[in-house]
């Protein structure tokens, strides 16, 4: 991976933050975004800004065949049939509650299972709580092994005839595992069961195929993938999408109306109500563009590297815990004895070092873990070995400073 020349496409990367070079590992929260991105978002607003399906001017015409061009890049990505599976939502939130509304509500009745995992993010938690207490359903977990992975014994003797959803994500945020989500699915289905995948932190990081998934519900957002924020995509299969009832009514969902009733319009506009963020959507395809052109495989395996050289480098310091498995993806998430994350954080930051602290939007998953907080360092394809060493003196420099302050 030719980090240097890479590099040079993101302009946020060359700036200094406390007076040294920004080291950027923060990139499970957001992506920072390549000028390719930044120009096409300029471009639409300065050239074909207009709403689309709508107007049969230029404008409109223009910002139409952009904006649906960028939906037909973003179903070869994901190896989608057709791009009536790929509906435009604000981000991965978005797209799962309305799985877990639009879906779920509509099929759930009392005595039915809802399973996950522990791990989930609150986004692909919530939704099912709400769901479950709204039908009568049940909400069940898959059993954890201690270092943060899922035995798919356990999954088979968890899912069971009553069971029809199972949600998952594809990678923890917290702990870097990567779920078998395609034998997940398989269990799943032979139960009579749909699945719901969190694509939000394997999307940016790993080719993705929804058919060889075998994933009912794939959701993922825009701007962990170099992306505007604001965007994201849900993923269905047709038939279940031609089923399902909108989540949100008005605008250009529709295609009939009169006073005491309505139609709605074809998939996937059905599902798209009011204004979208077209902008947001032409620059996500941009940013599938130039992911392309790098290559996921080679970005699979170059993280891969990553997280394995940030596992053993903090993992070696003495007084602190890394959380999760060994095999993992591009993230370290970890904790320094007697020093409060957020601490951590801020030490770090003074050396130009960005990471996240915090319970990351996993609170159950942490009182498992025996802890409120962690500190997350996260890596993309334009992270460096270089970048992993800061990071550990930075670790060292921060546990040797609040030694003596302590």
């Amino acid at each position: 991976m030719d980090t240097t020349s890479i590099r040079t496409d993101f302009p946020i990367l060359g700036q200094k933050v406390n007076g040294h070079p920004l080291v950027y590992l923060d990139n499970a929260a957001t992506s920072q975004k390549p000028q390719s991105v930044i120009d096409t978002l300029v471009t639409y607003y300065e050239n074909y800004n207009s709403n689309v399906h709508r107007g049969v001017h230029t404008l409109g015409t223009i910002a139409t065949e952009r904006y649906e061009e960028a939906r037909e890049k973003i179903r070869k990505f994901i190896n989608a049939r057709s791009t009536k599976e790929i509906i435009y939502t604000k981000g991965t939130t978005n797209s799962l509650n309305m799985i877990a509304t639009g879906y779920g509500r509509a099929n759930l009745t009392q005595g039915d299972e809802i399973v996950i995992s522990p791990m989930e993010h609150h986004a692909n938690l919530i939704p099912w709580q709400q769901a479950a207490q709204a039908t009568g359903a049940s909400l069940k977990y898959f059993p954890m092994k201690a270092d943060g992975t899922l035995d798919l014994e356990d999954v088979r003797r968890t899912i069971t005839d009553h069971t029809k959803i199972v949600a998952c994500t594809q990678v923890s945020n917290v702990l870097g595992t990567i779920n078998p989500v395609k034998e997940i699915a398989e269990i799943a289905h032979e139960k009579g069961a749909v699945m719901v995948v969190d694509g939000a932190q394997s999307t940016p990081h790993m080719a993705i195929d929804v058919q060889d998934l075998d994933a009912d519900f794939f959701a993922f957002s825009g701007h962990k993938m170099l992306g505007p924020t604001g965007i994201g995509i849900l993923y269905g299969k047709q038939a279940l999408l031609d089923a399902m009832e909108p989540v949100e009514t008005g605008g250009e969902m529709i295609d009939e109306v009169d006073y005491y009733r309505a139609t709605w319009a074809d998939l996937p506009w059905k599902m798209e109500a009011g204004t979208p963020n077209i902008a947001g959507a032409i620059g996500l395809g941009s940013a599938v563009d130039y992911l392309n052109q790098i290559g996921m495989d080679a970005i699979s395996e170059y993280e891969t590297e990553l997280g394995r050289a940030a596992y053993e480098a903090v993992s070696a310091i003495s007084g602190v815990t890394v959380y999760g498995p060994e095999q993992r993806a591009g993230m370290v998430s970890f904790n320094i004895e007697g020093i409060h994350p957020h601490d951590v954080s801020t030490a770090l930051d003074a050396e130009g070092i960005a990471v996240r602290a915090g319970h990351h939007c996993a609170q159950p998953l942490h009182r498992r873990l025996e802890c409120a907080s962690t500190v997350r360092a996260s890596f993309y394809f334009y992270n460096t070995l270089e970048e992993i060493e800061k990071l550990t003196r930075g670790i060292k420099d921060a546990k040797e400073y609040f030694g003596h302050v302590l």
